[in-house]
C-alpha cells in the first residue's frame, strides 16, 4: 500500500512509499483511510523525525477489517478514529476504544477534521465545568483548536475573547461569536478562563487578565517560545491565579469522538476546514499549515470519500 513518510527535508517534509499494510493488533480494527487531517504539531515533529516514527493521528474511514476479539464496528463500517500513529496511507489501524461511528449526515472530510482538537476543545473545556457566564479568553485562536473552543463555549453561554495575527484568521471566530482582538494586550479583562496556547511573552501577558481566584490553563506553545514568569510581576497581578498545565492524551478516545460526531451530525458543532486537497498535496499543505497560511484545519483525501 502507499503510505506517506517523513523526509526531514523541511521542504517536502513527505513522500509516498511503498510499504506492507498493517497487521492489527487483537483490538485493533483495519480502516480504509478516506481522509486524514495534519495537526500542526506533526509539522514541528517532522523537522526532526524520530526513526520509524509514521505521522497520522487523524483520520476517517470504512473498517475493512473488524478487531478479532470482537470489539469495535463491524466490516463496512464509516468511522472517524484516532490512531497513535501511522494514518497518513491507504490503511491503518485503529484501536477501536478510539472508533467512532460516522451517521449518514457527516463525510469523512468533516469527520477528518475532528479528533485531535475536537478532543482537546472538549477537555479543555471540562477544565471550566459550566461555561454558562463566564469570562473566556483564548490565546492562539485561529487552528482547529480554537474554532471547537470557541462555537462550543458560546453555545454553552460563555463570553470567548479570541486573539489571532490577522483579521483573516479571526473572521470565523466573529461569526461564531466570539469578540476577536490581534494582541493579548488588546483584551480587556478580566476572565475567569484564561487558554493559554502560544507561550513566550504571551503566556505571561495572558495570567495579568485572569481574574481574582481564576484559572490559566497552558495547553501548547505554538510559538516555540519558552515562556518566563516573574514572581514579582505575579505580585501585582491578580491574587490567587491557578495556573494548570495540560495535555489532551490519554486513551480511550471513543467516547469524547462520539461526541463530536454527534453534535456535528446535530449541527451545533461545524469543523472550520480552511483547505481540502488530494493527499498528493500533503508535503505542500504541511508547509503552509506549519506557516499558519491555513484557517481552521487542512484534509486530505485519498479517493471514495464520502
Amino acid at each position: 500500500m502507499r503510505q506517506l513518510i517523513p523526509t526531514g527535508d523541511m521542504a517536502r517534509p513527505v513522500a509516498f512509499a511503498e510499504v506492507p499494510q498493517p497487521v492489527p493488533g487483537p483490538s485493533e480494527a483495519l480502516v480504509k483511510v478516506e481522509a486524514f487531517a495534519p495537526n500542526r504539531g506533526e509539522t514541528f515533529l517532522l523537522e526532526r523525525p524520530e526513526p520509524g516514527w509514521l505521522p497520522g493521528k487523524d483520520v476517517a474511514g470504512l473498517v475493512v477489517q473488524p478487531a478479532a476479539d470482537g470489539s469495535g464496528p463491524g466490516v463496512g463500517t464509516r468511522v472517524a478514529g484516532h490512531p497513535p500513529h501511522g494514518g497518513w496511507a491507504e490503511y491503518a489501524a485503529v484501536p477501536t476504544h478510539s472508533l467512532a461511528v460516522l451517521p449518514d449526515g457527516v463525510d469523512s472530510v468533516r469527520a477528518a477534521a475532528l479528533p485531535l482538537a475536537g478532543i482537546t476543545a472538549l477537555r479543555l473545556l471540562r477544565t471550566a465545568g459550566s461555561p454558562a457566564g463566564l469570562r473566556f479568553l483564548l490565546t492562539g485562536a485561529s487552528g482547529g483548536v480554537g474554532h471547537y473552543v470557541t462555537e462550543l463555549a458560546v453555545g454553552g453561554g460563555a463570553e470567548v475573547t479570541a486573539v489571532t495575527a490577522t483579521p483573516w484568521r479571526g473572521e470565523r471566530l466573529a461569526a461564531l461569536g466570539a469578540r476577536v482582538v490581534h494582541d493579548v494586550t488588546a483584551a480587556e479583562g478580566p476572565f475567569d478562563l484564561v487558554l493559554e496556547s502560544t507561550g513566550g511573552p504571551n503566556l505571561p501577558a495572558a495570567v495579568s487578565l485572569a481574574r481574582p481566584g481564576g484559572t490559566v490553563v497552558w495547553f501548547g506553545q505554538a510559538s516555540r517560545t519558552p515562556a518566563t514568569l516573574d514572581f514579582f510581576h505575579l505580585l501585582g497581578g491578580p491574587e490567587r491565579v491557578t495556573i494548570r498545565h495540560f495535555h489532551y492524551a490519554g486513551a480511550p478516545y471513543g467516547r469524547d469522538l462520539d461526541a463530536l460526531v454527534r453534535l456535528v451530525d446535530r449541527g451545533r458543532l461545524h469543523p472550520e476546514i480552511g483547505r481540502t486537497e488530494d493527499w498528493a498535496r500533503t508535503a505542500d499543505t504541511l508547509v503552509d499549515l506549519r506557516e499558519r497560511r491555513i484557517r481552521g484545519k487542512a484534509v486530505l483525501t485519498t479517493g471514495g470519500t464520502r
